[in-house]
């Protein structure tokens, strides 16, 4: 396979330079309104339970919208999702600054749901997208640098997030939001995608959404190989929900010496890292992409393995703990990276949309089940904070077990590229 320099990609490739940037910035200001949302539940209702709806919520909204999406992203030109989805979403950052008191906290779970609603859209017309700007023999590189500075903004807009509420209170951190958001909408507007229409899925969008979301599904169940990789990012947010989504929030609140935002910062900048190193390593040592299929399932293991350890730090040694929670998101952004480059290569760019908005769907239901759970659980003292870590962690190791053993038949793969209802 032909390599290409992550610099050399962004140097030559002027339309990923300008997608991958605007995905950057939206990116940061997205963390600081995360972080600004934690704050005030934590705030207003010091309620594990809530911390857990609020992820389910944001979840759950951009899980019930993938169908559509993918068919918006497979319909509409992708460059007009991307922008639209950005500007959307300034004015939504902009109405958290009504939040004014434990009265407020209902609604501004269901705006925070709307945002994650839109940003879904962004998401999988991205996803579907890359193919159309990188070339094929490009990907590795491009989804792993898009890996690594999801994660950088996730390191960064964390730790600044947390400093920026902790000083200047979350109103700042929401305008900051908003920004971020107005700026990527607006380098995003000279970008040009090229894109492969389905013929078949012409027509009036309301009369065919069923038939071609079902194609779309069809695609999936066709391809055995294709049917197991799309459940890959859910076998590690069946417990992941629960462990980055609300233990670890928890964990980074209750840090000795710290502030509460600065504390939700910290873990997730040891998260952050480790989603950024893990894709990069991936691309450099895991070079044989007929091994990605099982590898997915066995770096579900690895994170489960070195989560169920931080349940043990905790408390102890807050270095030994954040490296831990490095080495877990490694294994996990490498899960995420391999089964991504995967469904790109394998699937049309015709029905591309469709196949990452179930990819999307799966994924994250399994989240939102999985820290409503973990909130619920905790608030009513089902287990300590440190035990829900092992018994998620537990939860994941089997998880990733049973997606390696999951092996279809190789010669079980999807040949009539007729994508008919």
């Amino acid at each position: 396979m032909s390599q290409i320099g992550y610099a050399e990609l962004i140097r030559t490739n002027a339309a990923f330079r300008r997608l991958w940037s605007a995905s950057v910035i939206s990116m940061l200001g997205e963390w600081f309104n995360t972080i600004a949302l934690f704050m005030l539940i934590y705030q207003y209702t010091d309620s594990e339970f809530l911390l857990g709806i609020l992820f389910t919520i944001r979840m759950l909204c951009f899980a019930v919208f993938q169908p559509f999406s993918g068919l918006l992203a497979d319909r509409i030109n992708r460059k007009h999702i991307l922008v639209w989805s950005n500007f959307a979403q300034v004015i939504l950052a902009l109405s958290f600054l009504a939040v004014n008191g434990p009265e407020d906290i209902v609604w501004m779970i269901g705006l925070s749901g709307m945002m994650m609603l839109i940003h879904g859209c962004y998401v999988t017309a991205e996803r579907a997208a890359l193919p159309n700007i990188v070339p094929e023999e490009h990907l590795a590189t491009a989804n792993a640098l898009d890996a690594a500075s999801w994660s950088t903004a996730l390191c960064l807009g964390a730790v600044m997030g947390g400093v920026v509420v902790e000083l200047y209170g979350t109103d700042a951190a929401f305008i900051i939001d908003s920004f971020t958001f107005l700026v990527s909408g607006i380098l995003l507007l000279p970008l040009v995608i090229p894109q492969t229409f389905d013929a078949q899925s012409s027509g009036s969008l309301l009369r065919t959404v069923f038939s071609n979301i079902r194609a779309g599904a069809k695609r999936i169940v066709r391809e055995a190989r294709l049917l197991r990789i799309v459940f890959a990012k859910a076998s590690w947010n069946i417990a992941g929900g629960g462990l980055a989504g609300v233990f670890l929030v928890l964990a980074g609140a209750n840090i000795d010496g710290f502030g509460v935002a600065i504390g939700f910062g910290l873990f997730f900048f040891a998260r952050g890292i480790g989603t950024g190193t893990g894709p990069i390593l991936a691309r450099k040592f895991l070079t044989d992409e007929n091994k990605w299929p099982r590898l997915v399932g066995i770096l579900v293991v690895i994170s489960g393995f070195f989560y169920f350890f931080v349940g043990y730090t905790l408390g102890i040694n807050i270095w030994l703990t954040f490296c831990l929670i490095i080495c877990a998101h490694s294994a996990s952004g490498a899960n995420w990276v391999l089964s991504t480059i995967l469904t790109q290569k394998w699937v049309e760019d015709e029905v591309r949309g469709r196949v990452f908005s179930m990819d999307m769907l799966i994924m994250s239901l399994a989240f939102s089940v999985s820290s409503a759970v973990a909130g619920y659980l905790l608030e009513h003292e089902f287990f300590t904070l440190k035990g829900g870590f092992q018994i998620f962690a537990v939860v994941m190791m089997v998880s990733g077990f049973v997606f390696t053993l999951w092996s279809p038949k190789e010669n079980d793969v999807f040949d009539d590229h007729s994508l008919s209802v």
